[in-house]
């Protein structure tokens, strides 16, 4: 049996909005990319949001998306922007930038 595109990996670049600096968020992104086996990085932007590239099979990072739309308990997400793209595998664990 052929492999799905789905599992194919890819690349996201995602943009959260919302209460997401001093809650946690950066550190949850990375338990849930960490427990989902996805790779990448997380870091806080000066304007308030939070910005993210993971890498991974497709359905995999959006089931990450789902999490990430939850959020931390003290968080509360508004909007998350994903531009889709090619895995080059520059990464090879989650990392919190700073």
């Amino acid at each position: 049996m052929s492999r799905s595109a789905d599992e194919q990996p890819v690349r996201a670049h995602v943009v959260v909005s919302g209460h997401v600096q001093g809650v946690g968020f950066r550190a949850f992104s990375a338990r849930m990319a960490s427990n989902l086996n996805l790779v990448g990085g997380v870091r806080n932007l000066d304007d308030g949001r939070v910005e993210l590239e993971v890498e991974g099979g497709k359905s995999v990072i959006e089931t990450f998306l789902q999490k990430l739309n939850v959020g931390p308990p003290a968080g509360r997400v508004t909007e998350i922007d994903v531009r889709w793209s090619s895995a080059d595998g520059r990464y090879a664990t989650f990392s919190i930038w700073y």
